[in-house]
């Protein structure tokens, strides 16, 4: 954990390593490791070697690194306007921390500058640690702030970057880089948190799931973000973040303070894997965590802007026959809205297509036992509304030109209070009229030239994220009984800030099973199973064209909140017998799923995925083993699973609806390794053997404690 090393008054705010957080404990005890004058509490043997590390990194203590803080003081003068003052500050502590059983608060001051700081650090259940500056204007001139971040140390051997890249439809994937001397940078300039998702890694040399030292920090905030690696000749490596500012978006004026987003710590003596656990842990201490996540039948992909009350009343039935639990109206409902060039801002249900309102189409899905749910997109507009030819300057834009379309569609200026008052009292009409359960709260593009016309045109991605955040929150105390999902063209908006505020993420508008499998196994590293929805697309990708057999679809579905992406009407009868089946069966075991701890194997073959969930008891595990592609050999892979009872003995079964058949994968069917009992140390040591399978195909095993 982090914590001040030696904080007097009138002292340089500094702190030190005391080694990595203990993955999977409870919420650590900070009392007490506070080191005063007479250094109590630093009995414990640190795991790496403690060092002095600044969490604000300051120019004024010989550091020639980005500074923490980049600001400066605008005053205006005898000769006009002076600029650039107060901007190396050197903060000084004030007093003696502040200290709680799970929280620690620093003040510190510089005088010269006028300018107060905070540094609160808050552990987190599961033992991670969040981290967050407040920077206060203590002068009568007003100061601009730059950027302000938050610096974590790094010990001299982790020396390897781990990072994601992202598209639409190909969120999250892996990347790595060598740590060198100057700066390595990511910026997140989006408007919103983006499909790479702002979080960086960094172990040593080729860490993996289980192995290796590593520390990951990510900002819990949906706007704009920073993550910087960097060290050079004379001070150490570290990783800073924080929000990225654009130019001007926070000038404080006296009294006024500006606080970075939290900033989320989480370090592990064995690799990625108790990282993700420390999240997910935390995860399910929420207040808005889901507790059982219903199926989910989605129509977009059955009927796009084609809305019928036929069409969804057979939909409907068919879905109530086969167990689903909640059925979604998806984009297409509202004024003018034929297709993607229309309506959006117009948040009233068109006569048009529902002569009735929606009020027949929820009811006849509660009667079926059914919640209903359906789609907004609150924080954009269309040029084709009403709600633009009425209020043009609702749109943000930088100036008079209008930025470029993205899917015909342009950015809601949230910061403009006739703006938000609409879309707020439009929803709420909306969500008054009928009994809607859950809103699928979509954004599907990027904020380009991002300024608000309420304020010359001047940036305010900043104020747009608040608005954001303001808005959801307003309507979730109206309609508590609301379930609400994060949606960004996919897994746009997928971060630590928005996740204490909804039940779910759309964790990518692709659902071919096979790009799936990657996708929700690195969503997972920061985020819990149960908040990723994962669907079961029709047997031909609409994305891709490429065709999977059902059993590989619902497989790759049923770890996390699973779902339906298809025209079940073109459905054959053995088709939604099948369908049953694993909705059955996901129904059975998602309350294990959904509560244990996630483990993720690391495996020669690139050609073989294995991932899977072991109960906090150890007593079961369920463990998936993908082939998703030709294997280079025939030897096959092991399967060695950290993390059962290493003297207790296990039982192996194959389970799910797709029983692997021996002709075909040679493989025993009473389970993995027939009927015998192996201990919990064999199976972390030498594991299971599953030969070479076809591709595109998978094995779930329940491992159960005899």
């Amino acid at each position: 954990m982090l914590f001040p090393q030696s904080v007097h008054s009138d002292q340089p705010l500094t702190y030190m390593a005391l080694g990595p957080i203990t993955p999977g404990a409870d919420i650590p005890d900070i009392r007490g490791l506070y080191a005063g004058p007479d250094m109590n509490g630093l009995e414990q043997t640190p795991a790496w070697t403690p060092t002095h590390s600044p969490l604000l990194l300051e120019h004024a203590q010989n550091t020639y690194l980005h500074p923490g803080l980049t600001g400066y003081r605008i005053a205006q003068g005898p000769e006009g306007i002076q600029a650039g003052r107060s901007w190396s500050p050197r903060f000084l502590v004030e007093g003696q921390p502040e200290q709680t059983d799970d929280s620690l608060t620093i003040q510190a001051r510089d005088e010269d500058a006028q300018l107060g700081l905070e540094t609160r650090v808050e552990a987190m259940a599961g033992g991670s640690l969040r981290i967050r500056h407040t920077l206060r204007n203590l002068g009568a001139d007003p100061y601009l702030v730059e950027d302000l971040e938050v610096r974590l140390p790094l010990d001299d051997q982790q020396t390897q970057i781990l990072d994601f890249v992202g598209r639409h439809e190909r969120e999250r994937s892996p990347q790595r880089h060598d740590l060198a001397d100057g700066a390595w940078v990511r910026e997140f300039r989006w408007g919103r948190t983006g499909f790479e998702g702002p979080v960086v890694m960094v172990g040593t040399p080729g860490f993996n799931f289980h192995h290796g030292r590593v520390l990951c920090v990510q900002p819990a905030w949906s706007g704009n973000t920073v993550l910087r690696v960097d060290r050079n000749s004379t001070t150490p490596a570290g990783i800073s973040a924080g929000e990225l500012l654009l130019p001007g978006e926070v000038v404080l004026s006296q009294g006024q303070e500006y606080s970075t987003p939290w900033i989320v710590v989480t370090a592990s003596d064995h690799g990625m894997d108790p990282i993700m656990n420390s999240l997910h842990a935390w995860e399910r201490t929420l207040p808005e965590h889901p507790r059982e996540q219903p199926v989910i039948l989605n129509v977009w992909e059955a009927i796009g802007f084609k809305h019928d009350f036929d069409t969804l009343r057979d939909l409907a039935d068919r879905a109530a026959r086969i167990g689903v639990e909640r059925l979604v109206l998806d984009d297409g409902w509202f004024h003018l809205r034929r297709d993607d060039t229309a309506g959006l801002g117009d948040w009233w249900v068109d006569p048009a297509v529902w002569p009735h309102g929606l009020e027949p189409l929820v009811d006849y899905v509660h009667k079926l036992g059914m919640q209903f749910g359906l789609w907004f997109e609150p924080e954009m507009i269309n040029p084709n509304s009403d709600a633009f030819r009425d209020h043009p300057e609702w749109v943000m834009r930088a100036s008079s030109r209008t930025p470029e379309l993205q899917r015909n569609q342009l950015v809601l200026d949230l910061t403009n209070p006739q703006a938000f008052n609409h879309v707020l009292e439009a929803m709420t009409r909306v969500l008054e009229s009928c009994q809607v359960d859950y809103v699928k709260w979509d954004h599907n593009r990027d904020l380009l030239e991002a300024g608000s016309q309420a304020h010359g045109g001047a940036p305010a991605i900043h104020e747009q994220t608040l608005a954001y955040y303001r808005l959801l929150d307003t309507l979730r105390a109206r309609f508590p009984e609301v379930e609400w999902e994060s949606c960004a063209s996919g897994g746009g908006r997928i971060d630590l800030g928005v996740i204490e505020k909804i039940r779910r993420f759309w964790n990518s508008d692709m659902t071919d099973a096979l790009s799936r499998q990657l996708i929700q196994r690195w969503t997972e590293q920061t985020v819990a199973p149960e908040y990723i929805g994962a669907h079961i697309s029709q047997p031909s990708s609409q994305q891709t064209g490429r065709t999977y057999s059902l059993d590989f679809r619902a497989a790759t579905a049923v770890f996390g909140s699973m779902g339906i992406e298809w025209d079940i009407r073109q459905a054959s009868e053995d088709d939604l017998e099948r369908l049953k089946e694993w909705i059955t069966w996901y129904k059975a075991n998602r309350g294990f799923l959904h509560s244990g701890r996630v483990v993720r194997l690391d495996l020669a073959d690139p050609s073989v995925l294995a991932h899977g969930v072991v109960a906090p008891d150890r007593s079961r595990a369920i463990l998936a083993h993908v082939q998703l592609d030709e294997s280079l050999h025939n030897r096959g892979v092991y399967l060695r699973i950290p993390g059962l009872d290493p003297k207790a003995r296990y039982r192996l079964a194959w389970t799910g609806p797709a029983k692997p058949r021996a002709s075909l994968e040679h493989l025993d069917p009473t389970g993995p390794l027939g009927i015998a009992e192996v201990t919990g140390t064999y199976l972390e040591r030498v594991g299971i053997r599953i030969p070479r399978c076809q591709p595109e195909t998978i094995r779930l095993i329940d491992l159960v404690r005899v």
